[in-house]
């Protein structure tokens, strides 16, 4: 080895801890800087709004809201996707690049040209004829609990997201085999979806239901735009009356995400190194 090259080779090491200290201060300051203000009033130190949570006006219904909301989407999602991913690998690969550009449509269209056609369509169904179809339909999904326009608008936003986590998680086993074996020992197309498929994409199949329960939850224009008022709207509404208490909030709600993702991470690492081994 060269001396150039063992300058370079003792010189790496501060350059990665150089990367981590700078992304860290990036990540790490904002959050800090959130956090003091929310423990920081006119006469110092108060964690008073950690204190008040409980008892914000209208946090409870509104965190009702988007967990079912979050879970007829993930619900939907799995139901349409797991099936059909599974149907494009085993039976119909040749489709598969039509499916892939549909799914990715939703990154090129942006979120308010979507609920711009939704409220084209929306308007179409609100005729006077209360007994016409089109217009139970609008009505049920407009005005059911929770309003099912929402979760069906997010199964489409989160489809590029859902789309990659199951694909990457089948083009990473030998599904094929799997199957022709089940299949070869006589067990239906549903016994191979429900015994073999899913315990063999389980951990893709959370992870892409872990990223719509994720832009569910957190999503705030389309509900903003339809005047519901899920978590996230109602925490921009609520920040015009307490401006501490919803930036503790967002900490937590952050702070929860951020935990469910790295025990998810943790499960799964363990798992896969309990089947290798």
């Amino acid at each position: 080895m060269s001396a150039v090259d063992a300058s370079r080779a003792r010189s790496l090491p501060w350059g990665r801890w150089l990367v981590l200290l700078v992304a860290a201060v990036y990540f790490i300051g904002p959050l800090a800087a959130a956090f003091w203000f929310s423990i920081r009033n006119t006469h110092g130190v108060d964690f008073g709004a950690y204190t008040e949570i409980p008892s914000a006006p209208g946090l409870l219904d509104a965190v009702l809201l988007s967990l079912e909301i979050s879970a007829v989407a993930v619900l939907v999602t799995l139901i349409l996707m797991v099936p059909t991913m599974l149907l494009l690998h085993l039976r119909l690969p040749g489709l598969r690049p039509v499916v892939e550009v549909l799914c990715l449509l939703p990154l090129v269209v942006p979120p308010i040209v979507l609920v711009v056609g939704v409220g084209k369509v929306i308007a179409w169904g609100n005729t006077t004829d209360t007994s016409s179809a089109r217009w139970q339909v609008t009505n049920q999904l407009l005005n059911s609990h929770p309003p099912l326009i929402l979760p069906l608008l997010y199964v489409v936003l989160a489809l590029p997201f859902t789309f990659r986590a199951l694909d990457a998680g089948i083009r990473a086993v030998p599904l094929t085999t799997y199957v022709e074996a089940a299949q070869g020992l006589g067990a239906s197309w549903w016994a191979v979806l429900w015994r073999v498929a899913l315990p063999t994409l389980r951990s893709s199949v959370v992870t892409a239901a872990l990223l719509v329960f994720a832009l569910a939850f957190g999503e705030f224009t389309v509900a903003s735009i339809l005047q519901y008022q899920p978590f996230t709207v109602w925490l921009l509404q609520f920040n015009n009356t307490d401006g501490r208490l919803t930036t503790a909030l967002s900490l937590i709600s952050l702070g929860f995400t951020w935990v469910l993702l790295i025990g998810f991470s943790v499960v799964t690492s363990s798992r896969q190194k309990g089947a290798a081994s």
